[in-house]
């Protein structure tokens, strides 16, 4: 604790400065918008979305949320990482189902889904009907 209460850590500090980056919002985000151009900027809100929807489902799953089980139709490479982490774009047929949604996620470099791979899914709770990749479902 500091003499003006508690410090920040250095992972709460990032985080404050990526959501300010990727919102445009304070010193960091309006820096960012100006010397980016637009393409790049989108690029740079995309990849903040990708990396917080991997937040919310690790949140999710450790709540005890269901998963649905989907097979992978094809997989494509957006040229981004996060974390080293690869972020595709997944084409996915749900299990029992002939209903197909796709997704942008980051995957592990680890363990990249292939065409037939069966992963699974979780329900978005900000968007009802949409799903959030949760993974392969074995343990890391």
């Amino acid at each position: 604790m500091g003499l003006f209460g508690r410090r920040k850590s250095r992972e709460e500090r990032a985080a404050e400065i990526a959501a300010q980056v990727a919102g445009g919002k304070g010193f960091y985000g309006r820096t960012t918008r100006a010397f980016l151009g637009k393409e790049d900027y989108a690029r740079v809100q995309e990849s903040m979305g990708a990396y917080n929807s991997g937040l919310g489902v690790q949140q999710l799953l450790a709540a005890g949320a269901p998963t649905t089980s989907a097979v992978v139709v094809s997989i494509g490479d957006t040229g981004q990482l996060i974390n080293h982490d690869p972020v595709v774009d997944l084409v996915l047929q749900l299990s029992g189902s002939t209903e197909r949604i796709t997704l942008r996620a980051i995957v592990s470099k680890l363990r990249i889904p292939r065409t037939g791979d069966e992963v699974l899914l979780v329900a978005d709770p900000a968007r009802p009907g949409a799903y959030l990749y949760a993974g392969d479902g074995a343990t890391p």
